[in-house]
């Protein structure tokens, strides 16, 4: 029997419905596989900030870095929004990544046979499937630098500054090498080298990376052209490396794509040792936040993210995936993922039903 300690930041909006549903398919895996799993449930995100004065407590950091793995539900609301930037919500989701040395974010956006027809691309592109493994840099970049605002030639003006240097470049760039060499062996580099100084240094750094991956292919495109041909030719990317803010809006797109935002998972990792963060890429969703309607799907694919990735259990991170599979392909549904075309081959259900029916499948295979 092996025991692991998982940090469980639950946060705000749906997130502790999302994070009870892996909490429930966890305990699956434990009893299935023999494993012990046990919870740290943190404060971070509003809610701590109503309880502490602060979106990351320091408490909450030093217990995720005794976790073996952590898994964050998601953070903030409307009720927060009137706190100055360093006070919101949000900070304690750049924070735990920057705290834990979490650069590299891994986005997998799939879209599963039985939600072709929720993609909303021509039936005829969607046919193609998609199959797409987003690594973003996240601990650099604009979301980093230097900002403020300041008195300009018209007046008041703010800014954001985007830097990246050859050392953060270098270590996500090898992280998609590496992914796509277990995969299809083509990395996507994603960049604006044709206005940005930093977009320039982020091309040579990755062709001149690709000289140590000779049986991978390496291609360039501006960000824009991504975008578009994300909508063209979703099924033509294998692996697509890019800095974190062009990353966090087209891993969003990506996210359509597959059905629904409630549909992709995401893994935070930075050096070997220290514990990944593992949350969906969803949000808090306020407005549907205690109606039991929330799609926890992404939450418990990202449990598989945790389980094969921080906890080092191939077999036990497909047997969850093979479990949301098969849920699919019986026909149940979130209303997020529901095919107005096609009712009467689905069940739509709630987060908790979904949840258990996920269980029952991790169940039926022991």
């Amino acid at each position: 029997m092996r025991k692991y300690r998982i940090a469980l930041i639950p946060g705000d909006g749906i997130g502790p419905e999302v994070t009870n549903a892996v909490r429930r398919v966890l305990d699956q895996i434990a009893q299935r596989f023999g494993h012990t799993f046990q919870y740290d449930e943190l404060l971070a995100g509003g809610i701590a900030i109503d309880a502490t004065g602060e979106p990351l407590p320091e408490a909450t950091v030093a217990a995720c870095r005794k976790s073996d793995a952590v898994f964050l539900g998601a953070v903030g609301g409307p009720q927060w929004d009137h706190l100055p930037g360093d006070r919101r919500p949000e900070q304690a989701l750049l924070g735990l990544r920057s705290q834990l040395g979490l650069y590299a974010n891994l986005r997998p956006a799939i879209l599963f046979d039985p939600l072709a027809s929720a993609c909303p691309l021509h039936p005829a592109i969607a046919a193609d499937g998609m199959d797409i493994m987003f690594a973003r840099e996240l601990t650099g970049g604009i979301y980093f630098g230097e900002r403020g605002r300041r008195s300009g030639p018209l007046g008041l003006e703010a800014f954001d500054t985007e830097a990246y240097s050859v050392t953060e470049i270098e270590r996500i760039g090898r992280i998609a090498f590496d992914l796509a060499g277990r995969r299809r062996g083509h990395v996507t580099s994603v960049d604006k080298a044709n206005i940005l100084e930093s977009s320039r240094l982020w091309r040579s750094t990755m062709q001149r990376l690709a000289d140590d991956y000779p049986d991978v292919a390496l291609d360039h495109l501006y960000v824009d052209n991504a975008s578009m041909q994300l909508i063209r030719r979703p099924a033509s990317f294998d692996v697509i490396v890019t800095s974190n803010m062009f990353g966090d809006i087209l891993s969003d797109e990506a996210a359509m794509l597959t059905g629904s935002i409630g549909m992709l998972p995401s893994a935070s990792l930075g050096r070997p040792g220290q514990p990944g963060m593992y949350e969906p890429i969803h949000g808090s969703a306020p407005d549907i936040a205690g109606q039991d309607s929330a799609n926890p799907l992404a939450s418990i694919l990202s449990a598989a993210m945790l389980l094969r990735l921080s906890l080092d259990l191939p077999e036990e991170a497909a047997a969850v995936e093979q479990a949301v599979s098969r849920v699919l392909a019986d026909g149940l549904r979130t209303a997020d993922i529901q095919d107005k075309q096609a009712e009467s081959s689905q069940t739509i259900v709630g987060t908790r039903a979904m949840t258990e029916a996920v269980c029952a499948c991790l169940a039926m295979t022991e």
